[in-house]
This record gives C-alpha cells, structure tokens and sequence, in this order.
C-alpha cells in the first residue's frame, strides 16, 4: 500500500497566470501622476467594521431554570416531546439548571438536546430524580440515541438507578450519580455505544447489552459486565484487565488529559471553565473543591445565533472574541479561521455548522492551546475536500504543554440531506487531542448512498504525537482512519465498515481485500493502541470479504493491544485481525476474533 496522504489534505494550488499577473504588476515602470490625479486616484478610506459586542442572551432554545422556576417537569417534557423521534430535524435545545436541588424530576432527552448543570462542581446542581436516555421510540433498540448529553449535575435516581441508553455522539461527563447507572434500554436490547469522562458513579454501572464502550479519569463503585470491547483508563473501581474474557481493557491513568470546557455561574454572571491539563490522570477532577484550571467571563465570547454569517463569526475572532454557538444551524460560506492561541469554540445544544460551496467548516492554525468543544459539522452536498483541519499542512511547532483539545466535536457526512467530503478530519498539528468524536458516513436517513455521500477518509492524521482518547469512525468509503504522525496513541477505537459497498471491486484496493478501518502508515516507527475494534455489515453483498481491520508497519514501537473484529451475522467476513494475523471471522456466528498483542 502506498504511504501516502490524501491529495485532498494539501493546500490549494495558486495559479500560474495569477502569480505571472503579479510579477508583471510589481516590475511595471512607475506612472508619475499630478497632485490632482492623485487625489483622484486615491482610494476612499475603508471603514473599519464596527467592533462587535461581547456577551448576551443566550438565545430561545437555551432553557435556563432554577429550583422556583415554575412547570419544569412540563417544559422538559415539551422538549422532549419535540425531539424524541427527531433524528434529523433542526430543533436544538439546551437545558440548563442553576445551582440548587430539584426534586421530582424525569428529563428524558430526545436528539439534539444536552442537559448541564451551571455549578462548579457537579454537586452544585443536585436533581433528586433522572436524566433518562431509553428507546420506546425505536421499538427498544437504542443502537441509533445520538446526539445528546449530559454533564455538570448530581443525580439522585427515584429507584436508586439512573437509565443513560444511548449510543454514539451521547457524552456522559462530569457527572454525580449517587446511586446506579444502566446503559440498556428497557427489554435490554441493542446497544451500541458510549463514553463517560470526568463523573463519579457510587453504584454499579451496568452496561448489559452495550456493544462497546469507553470510561476515562472516573470513579466508579463497580462494573456489570461486558458485551465485546470494555474500555477504561484512569478509572477508580475499573475492573482489572482481562480482555478478551471478559473484554475489559483497562489502564491505570490516562497518559494526558484536559477535560471540556463548560459554561457556569459566578453569582449572576455567565463564565466558561477552562480546565487545567494533567498528565498520567486518575479519577474526576472536582473531587476536592474547587476544580483546577482559569476561566473567562462571557464578555469575551461572541454569543452567536443562528443565521449569523460566516464572515462576522471570522470578525469576532480576529477581534480576540472566543465563540460560544448557541443552539441552531450555521451555513458557513467560508471556513472558521482560529489562528489566536488559546482560543475557545463550544456549543450548547449541539449546534450545527454546515459548510456550503464545498468550503471548509473550521481551520487551526499552527497555535498553542485551542479548544474546540460540543458542536456537530454536517456535510453540505457540495463536495468539501475536508471539514475540519487542525494545523495547516506541515505542522511542526511543539505543542505539548500547552495542545489543542478537540472535545465532543461531531462530523457527519450525509443522513440529514446530501452531503460529501473527501476526508473529515485532519489533524497536522503536534500533540493535539482527539478525546471523544464520532466521526460518521450515514448509513441511513436522506442522501445516503454508496456515490450519493461519498466520502473516502474519516481522519488523518499527519501531526506526531497526536492522542485519541475515544475514536468513533464509521462508514467511510476507503480508511476510515489514516495515521502518518510518530509517536500516535489511541486508546478505545470503535468502527463499522460501510453497510453499503455494492460489491468485492467497490473496495477492492490493489491487491488487498478492503481498506482497513485504521491503517499506520508505512513510514511510522512509534505508535501504540488500546482496546480497538472493527465490525462488518455489508448487507448490499453479504459475499464481501475484508482481509483485515488494522493495518500497520511490523515493527517493535507499533504495538497494538486487545484488538477484535467481528462480522454481524455472517454480514461479509474478515480473514485477518491486523495485517495477516488472527483467526478469521467465524461464518454467521456474531464472534468476535481477537488478538491480544501485536506483534
């Protein structure tokens, strides 16, 4: 296989004629003109845009209660009511409680809709009752409870258990359960999710018949069970490392973290917590008082609502404003440019951007400690050649003490309409952190097809020492993740091949059957991963067959751990686990085939 990127991750090409057009103009003998003609000549003064204002109302779909608001339970389950069934609607709502306690009360989240205390520490915000994700809208399958959240609050389950059903694109963070958590649907059918950071469960997690899941610098009183790919990392109470029976995963401390900005309240005044990194991390960070890091008061964001254009979101930027997106759609007719060191992005209510002419949907520059946090970038249906870029291309400055975050920052491609992307993702800058995304190809909704929402790459990483700390990517029409940096971890990857390949030539690549769904490029010396997995479901032509789900250069600092590919009822097979070894998939029987260490 040839190492190389993506053509479409270079930079654009200037025109011959273009810069042949400037040399001409800059070599040109100079026209001596009178003091009339210039006057004439000279161009009027450009106004400088009016400085944009910082702060404001957080817009009609952020719901802000506190404990005598009166009707909340209603209005929640207004809400709900709305957005349950909604997959790809256009509603997006933000739920956010005051310090207090609540008591009585069941939010049940439907898509597009986060819950979040405005505490410092989730036990600022105490809700006797519960956050509920289940699935009585999808016959009891919770396989497709997207795009929710909840983080920031203590509960009190009404029967001691909290029930938080979901699947991809559903983060559970910073969050006090004083009693249990069950990740099933009712019925315990299918599941496939998760991730939960940051949050202290005293009781027993119960994962029942989830698929797969992540928990990183948590605590927990203890863990249930396990369907195929359990992982944790800095988790207290995790269980001990047995993978692949059970198919726990477990490390000590998490190598680096920082966890996600959030928005609170200082007394009457808005304000964005910005948590400190730490390294080798183990269990929450608002244990002991006061939580570790700075923050800003809302002043220095821009308050943006939907309908703001592209170019005053660029304005508020260079102004020195940081972004905080209120709950809605966004079409961007030119990329977000964040080239301000340490500049904050977060959305509420998964606000959504979407990239029209085939434009990119967000630039980093080359810069220290940017933090893109909680918003969904959706395809437009015109070709982007990707959707969001982390550093421009050759990337080299040293960004260890100080990285860019890129935090429940979600990409779809298709489901909600057309859309198309060369490649999703590219992280060019060093020692970035990827710490929860799911980057998806639709394999259902509108404008889904095998050409129709064409996508070749997920993510690509060419920046050295790049970690991802729970890695969803899925349904990409080649690799789905392409990493070319040194020294690259992931710890937790979950992927499905594309359902839809119409057959063995679609994804045929030279000699070899299949892409694989995360490839080390040739030339890499260092990488390591954890607790990953790759699932098949070519439902088109079940005959399809995929050599391998991991492909990777044979050498002692590539090292993989706990790794398993499994075909969905005999949906397609694979022959191999990682390059040529590990046992084939076994027929229609929904086993995974595992390799414990590699080499």
């Amino acid at each position: 296989m040839p190492d190389s990127s993506p053509s479409s991750s270079r930079p654009p090409q200037v025109g011959r004629r273009t810069l042949l057009g400037a040399a001409a103009a800059a070599t040109a003998a100079p026209v001596v003109l009178s003091s009339a003609s210039r006057a004439a000549a000279a161009p009027a003064p450009r106004k400088k845009p009016r400085a944009l204002p910082g702060g404001g109302n957080l817009g009609p779909n952020v719901l802000v209660f506190d404990p005598s608001t009166p009707g909340i339970q209603a209005r929640l389950d207004e809400v709900f009511r709305q957005q349950e069934s909604a997959q790809f609607g256009t509603g997006r709502y933000a739920l956010l409680f005051k310090p207090g306690t609540y008591s009585g009360l069941n939010a049940q989240l439907g898509f597009y809709t986060s819950i979040a205390g405005l505490g410092l520490s989730p036990d600022d915000t105490t809700i006797n009752g519960d956050v509920t994700v289940d699935a009585g809208w999808f016959n009891g399958n919770a396989t497709q409870n997207f795009w929710r959240s909840a983080e920031n609050l203590a509960l009190v389950p009404a029967n001691g258990t909290n029930r938080w059903a979901v699947a991809q694109a559903a983060p559970f963070r910073r969050m006090h359960v004083r009693g249990g958590l069950n990740l099933a649907p009712s019925g315990y059918g299918w599941a496939s999710g998760g991730y939960i950071a940051d949050s202290r469960i005293d009781g027993q997690v119960g994962p029942y018949s989830q698929q797969q899941w992540y928990t990183r610098d948590s605590a927990i009183g203890s863990w249930l069970n396990g369907v195929w790919n359990m992982v944790f990392s800095g988790v207290e109470g995790a269980p001990a490392q047995s993978f692949p029976n059970p198919p726990y995963t477990t490390l000590a401390s998490t190598p680096v973290s920082r966890e996600k900005p959030f928005l609170y309240l200082q007394g009457s005044e808005y304000r964005v917590f910005l948590p400190e990194k730490r390294t080798n991390a183990r269990g929450v960070t608002w244990g002991n008082g006061t939580p570790r890091g700075t923050s800003l008061p809302l002043t220095q964001f821009y308050v943006a609502r939907p309908g703001v254009s592209a170019a005053t979101l660029n304005q508020a930027l260079e102004q020195g404003l940081h972004l905080l997106l209120t709950p809605g759609i966004y079409h961007l007719s030119e990329p977000l440019r964040i080239n301000r060191a340490n500049t904050v992005v977060l959305g509420l209510g998964y606000a959504t951007l979407i990239p029209d002419g085939g434009v990119t949907a967000v630039k980093v520059a080359d810069v220290d400690g940017v933090r893109l946090a909680g918003f969904l970038v959706d395809a437009g249906p015109v070709n982007s050649p990707t959707l969001l870029e982390i550093g421009p291309r050759g990337a080299s400055r040293d960004h260890s003490a100080n990285p860019t975050t890129v935090q429940d920052v979600f990409i779809r491609i298709g489901g909600a309409g057309p859309g198309k992307a060369t490649t999703s993702m590219v992280v060019n800058s060093r020692h970035t952190i990827i710490d929860h995304t799911w980057v998806w190809r639709a394999d259902h909704g509108d404008g889904v097809g095998w050409e129709t929402n064409r996508a070749d790459y997920g993510v690509v990483v060419n920046g050295d020492d790049v970690l991802a700390t729970g890695l969803f990517v899925e349904h990409f029409n080649k690799y789905d993740v392409q990493w070319f940096g040194q020294r690259g971890r992931t710890i937790f990857f979950q992927n499905e091949k594309a359902y839809d390949a119409p057959n063995q030539a679609a994804i045929q690549n030279g000699s070899t059957k299949g892409y694989a769904a995360y490839r080390v490029g040739d030339a890499v010396t260092s990488h390591e991963g954890w607790g990953l997995g790759s699932y098949c479901y070519y439902n088109v032509d079940p005959t399809i067959v995929q050599h391998h789900g991991f492909a990777a250069p044979v050498r002692p600092d590539v090292r993989f751990h706990n790794l398993l590919v499994v075909s969905l009822g005999g949906q397609g097979q694979y022959e191999c686990v990682i390059n040529d070894t590990g046992s084939p998939t076994s027929g229609t029987s929904t086993v995974p085939s595992t390799v414990v260490s590699y080499p």
